[in-house]
């Protein structure tokens, strides 16, 4: 994995900002995950469905994958994810078949989220984890940077 420089290292939520600035780049949707086990980002990623010509490289997945190849287990138990958008009703699936301890997410996402929006699927009695939930983080940044996105292709 890349060194950011150490205050990334110390600041999930920051270097999260970092990879869905690194998707925008890539002409991507800008939304980054960081996974956090025993206080060390394992994994991160930024979207990359454009990049793969996969309608799944979803930031949170990729990182899920990467973190679950670094700790040779499909289980992320006692781990936590951080993500700069409400993860949608695919990604909240993975998170709680990984087992993921907390969820911290940036923006809200009214129309494709499924946490807070949507399916909620965590609230869902066919979900079988939940993780604790936190939003807001940043959200005024991650959502200018969503709606400048948006707004340049429109």
């Amino acid at each position: 994995m890349p060194s950011n420089g150490g205050a990334l290292k110390s600041d999930p939520m920051s270097c999260a900002f970092f990879e869905a600035r690194a998707a925008l780049e890539r002409g991507e949707v800008p939304v980054g995950a960081v996974i956090v086990c025993n206080g060390e980002i394992v994994s991160r990623a930024g979207n990359q469905t454009l990049q793969d010509k996969d309608p799944v490289a979803h930031a949170e997945i990729l990182a899920i994958q990467r973190a679950c190849r670094a700790a040779g287990s499909e289980r992320l138990s006692g781990c936590d994810l951080y993500v700069t958008l409400e993860p949608c009703a695919m990604c909240a699936a993975a998170i709680s078949f990984a087992r993921l301890r907390r969820l911290y997410f940036a923006a809200s996402d009214p129309k494709g989220g499924g946490v807070e929006h949507g399916a909620r699927f965590f609230g869902q009695p066919t979900c079988h984890h939940a993780p604790e939930i936190y939003g807001g983080f940043r959200a005024t940044e991650a959502a200018a940077m969503l709606t400048s996105f948006f707004s340049e292709r429109r």
